[in-house]
């Protein structure tokens, strides 16, 4: 397994989601745009994809490598269906458009993601981490729903792979994950958003990546 790889610390992930959950209804009303509330099953469903991550990080498993969409498509299921195989079973027709949008959205699909991380394999794992999440939530999204859940794991897998703590949301960092997210929203891919626009967006989530790093979502070596 690559030196660089670092497994995940599950019990201060829970303890720092458990924590958003209960201080939540203070924190969305400090938001530019109301969020949903984080519910049990949000929480349970985004622990399960960390747990899924730390999986990914055991088996030296790049969700990004050729011929691992699946994986990306996995993570998405999970925030929004959880571990159960009878809920992940329930919606066929949703999970069938959902697959076909990940893959065939024009300017938006996986291939496009694909084509952006090959182009920018020189940047730090920060700038590709936070350029992976603005690629994910920007117009069109990648997934049809789930998208801010699922950035934040596969930005947790990139940087714990390359030894940087993975993307944790906590009290401290809430409204500053929120707020940019929401602009990065309403930006195109293409066009003079994707030239001017989205880089800027890029550079300052990239920045917030690296300053509320945390080791202590990181086991120990």
């Amino acid at each position: 397994m690559d030196s660089r790889i670092r497994r995940l610390n599950m019990a201060a992930i829970e303890a720092a989601l458990v924590s958003v959950q209960h201080d939540f209804p203070r924190i969305n009303a400090r938001l530019s745009a109301r969020r949903d509330l984080l519910t049990d099953e949000v929480l349970e469903n985004m622990l399960a994809g960390y747990r899924v991550v730390d999986q990914y990080l055991a088996q030296a498993e790049d969700p990004f490598a050729m011929g691992n969409s699946k994986r990306l498509l996995e993570l998405n299921r999970l925030v929004l269906c959880g571990e159960d195989k009878e809920q992940q079973n329930c919606c066929p027709q949703h999970l069938a458009a959902s697959e076909q949008h990940f893959y065939e959205a024009p300017g938006g699909g996986v291939e496009d993601l694909m084509n952006w991380l090959n182009l920018h394999r020189s940047k730090s794992v920060w700038r590709r981490a936070a350029g992976v999440f603005a690629h994910i939530l920007s117009e069109p999204q990648l997934y049809i729903e789930g998208n801010h859940r699922t950035g934040a794991l596969l930005m947790s897998s990139m940087l714990a792979r390359e030894g940087q703590p993975p993307f944790v949301l906590t009290v401290d960092n809430a409204e500053h994950f929120f707020n940019p997210a929401t602009l990065i929203k309403k930006t195109k891919k293409h066009g003079l958003d994707n030239l001017l626009r989205l880089p800027k967006l890029t550079k300052r989530f990239a920045r917030l990546l690296e300053a509320q790093a945390d080791d202590s979502f990181l086991m120990a070596c």
